[in-house]
Formats: structure tokens, sequence, C-alpha cells
């Protein structure tokens, strides 16, 4: 049997003691605040694990959501939410507008949801660049963005983009 690892989204942050408590139920790993969790389940499919986290911790955890943590071979990333009976009828009857089934409308609107936001976020990018371009040569922007990236890597000793006042860590000011 194949173990899938399940990312635990929580309503709020858990208690030592219902944390020690899911524990005893399931062995867990918790973020420094407690509002996300992580398991490793074996099942013969991830929606599987899922389904059996859930029914193992629902009684025992605010749960939210929960998902894989790593995306299928098609790139999916398996999502379980539970819904109120009035949300579950209003997906039914927006997916039998659409004649679909409410699994398929869901899937559906939550991938066009996210599509959209990461297209919001590139044209806000962009209009960012533009920003920049208007006040900067394009080598200037790139040359800068060149230091910043290498300055996440700590192996790396960034130079300074021009015009911030930056200095390379460990380098004196010259006269």
């Amino acid at each position: 049997m194949t173990h899938h690892v399940v990312e635990i989204l929580l309503t709020r942050p858990v208690t030592h003691h219902e944390l020690r408590r899911a524990c005893r139920t399931l062995p867990l790993g918790a973020n420094k605040d407690r509002t996300r969790l992580m398991a490793v389940h074996p099942a013969k499919t991830p929606g599987r694990a899922l389904k059996s986290v859930r029914r193992r911790l629902q009684h025992v955890l605010p749960l939210d959501a929960l998902t894989t943590h790593y995306p299928s071979p098609t790139g999916q990333v398996v999502l379980n939410v539970e819904f109120g009976p009035a949300t579950r009828a209003l997906i039914g009857q927006a997916a039998a507008a659409t004649g679909q089934r409410p699994a398929e409308y869901l899937s559906h609107s939550v991938t066009k949801a996210l599509r959209r936001r990461e297209e919001d976020r590139l044209r806000a990018l962009a209009a960012q660049l533009e920003d920049l371009l208007a006040h900067h040569r394009p080598e200037e922007v790139l040359a800068c963005t060149a230091r910043i990236l290498c300055h996440r890597d700590p192996s790396v000793s960034p130079e300074p983009c021009p015009g911030r006042g930056d200095r390379p860590s460990g380098s004196l000011p010259t006269a």
C-alpha cells in the first residue's frame, strides 16, 4: 500500500492538549503556530488517504481542509473539504445549471479561480515592472534583480544595487 502525505489545515490553532490527543489517534507534525499539521497515511489512492484522515480526526480537531501535500503525476493536488447542507445544496444547484456533477463543478470552479488569481498576480507584477522600467534602464533592473536573487542564497555575497545604498556583508564604506 502506498503512503500519502496529507496536509491538514485547521480553522484555528489547536491547543497542546488537542494536539496530544490527536497524535494518539494518528502521528502528526505541526507547524509553529499549530494551524497546519502533516501526516503520512497509507491508502490505495490520495483521495482515500484524505477521507481516512478526516474520519479519524474530525471529532478531535477543528478541521478546515485536507490536501495532498505533493501533486499527482498529472500535477493535481487533491482537496478534501466538508460543506454544510446549505452549501452542498447551492453547489448542487449551480452544478445542475451547468450540467455537471457537483464534484466536477467544484473542481472546475476552484481551478478557474486559481488560474484567475495567478493571472492577476502576473498582471500586477508586469505593472510593477513597467513602473520600474519607467524610472530605470532595463539593465539596471535586471542587474539589481540578479543581485537580490543571489542574496537569497547565503553562500553568495551580493553586490549592492545601484541607488539602494546596500553594501555586501563584511564590506566597509569607501571614501
